[in-house]
């Protein structure tokens, strides 16, 4: 039975999900200090939360059996994913459960912003009648420029296309054709910065896109422009906003998310000229049972079914992709692990080559596993398929991956050169019939390994007596020979040899093994 936490309010429509899962044991504890969650989660596989839950390094040190972390949402900025993928924890979102929702709060700033609405709401309420003082501007016919077109983009842009405005966009990841289609015109930042009467903001938080709106950039705007963001706090700097608002460069912004939450800003946000929101961009009935219900089934999926949909540190695995690349996950990783144990130095680089039928799936799952079982022999520490590209990075690993759909000896085949300090090493492997893996070349050496058990490698030169010096040696030793492959360059050329044993080789026999006549080298491996 594996026990799932939900530590933050979730629709009730998410928690019965999780609870009507086989399988899963679920406790709903909301409203827990750091120091509380940290003494529970060691007890958890599963952890839900939205925005309140603050998962940190010190939270997931804690977490000795987390193996998910489930946000309700669409922003994973508390959660600290990096400490969660070194300790092979699943980061999950819901990039589309609240799209429609977020995209329509930012027309609704937008909207309220140019007619001042709140800010002649408060006048009424106090008893006031100004009408002339709430003098606002339309909409219609001006330029919006976004920063940014993903989902909550896309949804913006159409929506002020329909209400007759001019789009254009700033986005580097976007295609020219594709923004086209779109009926949107990119352009440089700096020419938005220029042509906007509204801009408004829709990137992640990242080291590009941090304060990215700044005095500089402000500088660069239209006199009077108005600043929408329902994106992530601290894309925009709020001094230099505060500034260029009380100059009057900037008419007035709308800001619904802010650089620390709940803000502290008092002075911009009591500013006559800035209208707030709590950040609701996402606040609606339909977005938080939407993204409930998503969460839910990501979790109860993952956890029972090793079913993995929109991770942050991890590609997609449905599963009725990981049927048809299940075996090929088992080949990868007992390629790495091969490799791992055969080359001498310092990995540098690890080239993984696709060919054939399985380059019409996502491989990437396949690379992973390669490098998973590539790091485990070597750093004997607790590596999965979340943290092992992680920690190839931080070993400065390098990982190239190519694609080719010419069919070469196998109708799929899985191809690894491994470049390090000392050497290059190279070995591929295939599927047998519809399960079985094995490794069809080592080096320039065809052959048909089964890559499991007791293991020894012998490189040697293609002379008589070598194979029966080697039974011989073996045999008398009481060392049984469950498996043999032989393959060789020529006639009196180099040879390779892989055997299993039904035992591990003591290291006085493979001692032995080394000083037998025309034996260049010998390595045992464990599968």
């Amino acid at each position: 039975m594996k026990r799932v936490l939900i530590s933050d309010t979730l629709s009730p429509e998410g928690i019965e999900i999780l609870k009507n899962t086989s399988g899963l044991e679920v406790d709903v504890m909301t409203n827990l200090t750091p120091d509380e969650l940290k003494g529970v989660i060691k007890d958890y596989d599963g952890l839900a939360i939205r925005s309140a839950t603050k998962v940190t390094k010190e939270i997931i040190e804690k977490a000795d059996n987390l193996k998910v972390v489930g946000r309700a949402g669409i922003g994973v900025d508390n959660v600290d994913v990096n400490a969660a993928s070194k300790r092979g924890i699943v980061v999950m979102n819901t990039p589309g459960g609240n799209t429609i929702t977020t995209g329509e709060h930012s027309i609704a700033m937008m909207f309220a912003l140019a007619r001042q609405i709140p800010q002649a709401t408060a006048s009424m309420k106090s008893g006031k009648w100004e009408k002339s003082k709430f003098m606002g501007n339309e909409v219609y016919n001006k330029t919006l420029g976004i920063i940014g077109i993903g989902r909550v983009g896309t949804i913006v842009a159409d929506r002020a296309q329909g209400l007759k405005m001019s789009v254009i966009a700033f986005d580097p990841f976007l295609a020219p054709e594709t923004a086209e289609k779109m009926g949107i015109t990119l352009v440089t930042l700096d020419e938005l910065l220029k042509r906007s009467h509204f801009i408004s903001v829709h990137t992640p938080l990242t080291k590009d896109t941090k304060n990215i709106i700044n005095a500089a950039s402000i500088a660069k705007m239209r006199n009077g422009v108005f600043i929408i963001n329902c994106a992530r706090g601290g894309i925009i700097n709020e001094k230099d906003l505060l500034d260029a608002l009380t100059s009057g460069k900037v008419a007035g912004a709308a800001l619904d998310v802010f650089e620390q939450e709940p803000t502290k800003n008092t002075e911009l946000v009591n500013h006559p000229h800035v209208i707030c929101t709590p950040h609701l961009g996402a606040a609606t009935d339909e977005a938080q049972r939407n993204v409930a219900i998503a969460i839910a089934e990501q979790i109860a999926d993952f956890l029972t079914k090793g079913e993995i949909r929109n991770a942050i540190n991890f590609p997609s695995v449905s599963a009725e992709l990981l049927s048809h690349i299940q075996p090929y996950l088992a080949l990868a990783e007992k390629l790495g692990t091969f490799e791992a144990q055969i080359v001498k130095g310092g990995i540098e680089e690890v080239a993984v080559e696709y060919a054939g039928d399985i380059v019409n799936y996502n491989v990437a799952p396949l690379t992973i596993a390669l490098i998973k079982g590539l790091l485990t022999p070597i750093l004997n520490a607790n590596i999965n398929y979340i943290n092992a590209p992680f920690i190839a990075k931080e070993r400065n690993i390098r990982v190239v991956e190519s694609k080719t759909s010419e069919v070469k000896d196998f109708t799929s085949m899985i191809s690894v050169t491994i470049k390090t300090t000392e050497e290059k090493s190279y070995a591929a492997g295939a599927i047998f019939g519809k399960q079985d893996a094995r490794i069809v070349r080592i080096e320039k050496f065809s052959m048909e390994v089964i890559p499991e058990g007791h293991m020894i490698v012998l490189y040697n030169n293609d002379k008589p007596g070598v194979i029966g010096n080697l039974g011989h040696t073996l045999g008398n030793n009481g060392i049984n020979i469950a498996r043999f492959q032989l393959s060789r360059e020529h006639v009196d050329g180099k040879a390779l040899v892989v055997l299993s044993t039904d035992t591990v080789v003591p290291e006085d026999i493979l001692k032995k093994l080394r000083d037998l006549p025309n034996v260049i080298s010998l390595t045992q491996l464990e599968m």
